[in-house]
């Protein structure tokens, strides 16, 4: 089964990836990380994710109208 492409949830999760490896090195001892970096930068994700994705629709209904 072929599952089409969501840019979306690439940015969603690379986004939550990057949240995740900050919140670690934190917790390790890597670096000392403020506790407010991570809220805006899971909602800035969010948020990215969202606009692409609706971004992607766009694209997609525009392309199957003209199809």
């Amino acid at each position: 089964m072929r599952h089409d492409f969501s840019p979306g949830r690439l940015v969603a999760g690379v986004a939550l990836m990057i949240a995740a490896v900050v919140y670690f090195g934190d917790a390790g001892g890597a670096w000392d990380t403020p506790w407010f970096v991570i809220i805006p930068l899971v909602c800035g994700g969010l948020f990215l994710a969202a606009a692409v994705g609706t971004i992607t629709r766009a694209i997609r209904l525009k392309r199957r109208r003209s199809a």
